[in-house]
């Protein structure tokens, strides 16, 4: 079998194609791969070191109100489109899987035209604009949350098969939250806000550090390579400080509390490993689709909303303090999060790929 996988831009999209790949040579062990991303983002690194064949295309996102930019994303997106041909007719696919970014467009716009099968996910719980177009012209479109926004004119062609990274975050064991200098007895609270960091959380944090040191629970905060140096030295007995973790998920399986953006993949993890969370969704991205992810989860009370406008010291704590001290309501929202837990989302995506 011969796959074509396209993902770029963020974690967001590459890990659940990651994950799918991983399924694949778990099944075939004969498999061969392209991934094709972007020339400038994340992917261009992360995926030949993990010594996947990758070529690159020259793609934009579009720009509201720069008119000049998005000639030259037009441009770049018909070069791109007729690239794509070009490396499927060589590669030759039996079929082609677009995991978001907007490398995806010319590339499943590509196999389309050429007659292969395409299949398309989406992680978060509104369609994106990329996927939007696509929808119209891939064969499948796979879907993580029950009632994803806009998949509307497309659901004769639409697959709930939950997100990819959930099925890895259950693969992964539990870390010893003692390694890192935490104790057994008291509860574990991880504030991540994605890969990078959060500016806006950050600048609060430095006001809201204080008060956690009083507090009778231990705390880690993943900070982002860009903040790191602002707050080396404002740890303490019970809060470590770090710029990323690369065992998060086997971490997260030893703590007690998430407070964390509303991300696809930190959601697909925090509803697999059943864990409570404080979701607090970034205002600076497309669609808002990040508090729609979130609005999936509060609905059925499978997760807290803390909005980034109310993100302070007071509102913090006094939401932290009252979730943990409420072990009913606490079991309650774990059986909450079983409503969006499937636990074989890869394999879900490998048998349609199969199919």
């Amino acid at each position: 079998m011969k796959i074509i996988i396209s993902a770029g831009g963020t974690g967001g999209h590459i890990f659940p194609a990651l994950a799918v790949i991983n399924k694949i040579k778990e099944k075939d062990k004969k498999a061969e791969f392209l991934y094709i991303g972007t020339h400038n983002r994340m992917e261009k690194d992360l995926i030949p070191q993990k010594n996947i064949p990758y070529l690159s295309l020259e793609t934009y996102g579009l720009k509201r109100n720069k008119i000049f930019k998005n000639i030259k994303t037009f441009y770049c997106l018909f070069k791109a489109y007729l690239k794509s041909k070009k490396i499927i007719r060589e590669f030759k696919p039996d079929v082609i899987i677009g995991l978001g970014g907007y490398v995806t467009l010319p590339v499943i716009y590509a196999g389309h035209k050429l007659k292969v099968k395409t299949i398309i996910h989406e992680q978060n719980n509104v369609l994106g604009k990329t996927n939007q177009f696509l929808a119209k012209y891939a064969d499948i479109l796979a879907i993580s949350f029950p009632n994803t926004q806009g998949i509307e004119k497309f659901k004769s062609k639409t697959v709930y098969t939950g997100n990819p990274s959930s099925e890895e975050a259950l693969k992964v064991k539990k870390f010893d939250k003692t390694k890192l200098g935490f104790t057994k007895e008291k509860k574990l609270i991880i504030f991540v806000m994605g890969s990078l960091g959060s500016y806006q959380i950050n600048q609060q944090m430095k006001k809201i550090i204080p008060s956690l040191k009083k507090q009778p629970y231990e705390v880690l905060f993943v900070t982002g390579h860009n903040y790191y140096s602002e707050y080396e030295k404002l740890q303490s007995k019970n809060i470590k400080i770090v710029p990323f973790i690369d065992n998060l998920t086997a971490l997260m399986k030893s703590s007690d509390l998430i407070v964390s953006r509303a991300g696809a993949t930190i959601i697909s993890e925090i509803t697999a490993l059943s864990i409570p969370s404080i979701l607090i969704p970034s205002v600076h991205v497309t669609d808002n689709h990040q508090f729609k992810n979130a609005q999936a989860l509060i609905k059925e009370k499978a997760a807290y909303l803390l909005e980034e406008n109310d993100f302070n010291e007071k509102k913090l704590i006094s939401l932290i303090n009252k979730v943990l001290a409420d072990e009913p309501k606490l079991k309650e929202l774990k059986k909450a999060l079983i409503k969006f837990q499937i636990k074989d989302s890869a394999q879900k995506i490998y048998d349609l790929i199969k199919k």
